[in-house]
């Protein structure tokens, strides 16, 4: 088995990663845990990113730290609409809205089977080895650009 075939798979515009729901991820009532679906969303976003062709182990590790690429997330809201529970099968959906020279705005969903359980708008903001805003490359740019609505994909 191979990684890409963990990571999920790229659909029109975006990225969906199938998870299980474990015991670990579930509170005493059997239902998840609020905080676990950042888990699941920061999954999505890693495994989307991965797709993509992006190694964010080559980016942290450029040798000048100017030049080095990190997200990190700069804003977040969370819309929980009803619960998973333990051995439930989820769908992660990651979808950008927007992605500019130094950020990207995603919508990510949670779903189960058709139910949408959780939706979330992440603001993501791209920074170097200092913790600087810096710009996205031009070719890391590109990929996620072909992913964005184009009306709002644009260059700062």
């Amino acid at each position: 088995m191979t990684d890409d075939m963990l990571a999920g798979r790229l659909d029109a515009g975006g990225h969906l990663l199938t998870q299980r729901v474990y015991y670990e991820d579930t509170d005493f009532s059997g239902f998840v845990y609020h905080a676990r679906y950042l888990h699941f969303f920061e999954r999505g976003r890693t495994d989307y990113i991965r797709l993509l062709g992006v190694s964010q182990g080559v980016l942290h590790a450029a040798s000048d730290p100017a030049e080095q690429v990190a997200f990190v997330v700069r804003h977040m809201e969370i819309d929980f609409r009803s619960p998973a529970r333990m051995d439930d099968v989820l769908t992660i959906s990651t979808r950008p809205a927007e992605v500019r020279g130094a950020r990207m705005q995603l919508k990510q969903m949670i779903l189960r089977g058709d139910d949408v359980l959780a939706e979330a708008a992440v603001t993501v903001a791209v920074i170097n080895g200092f913790g600087r805003a810096r710009r996205l490359p031009d070719a890391l740019l590109e990929r996620f650009l072909a992913g964005a609505p184009a009306r709002e994909a644009e260059r700062d």
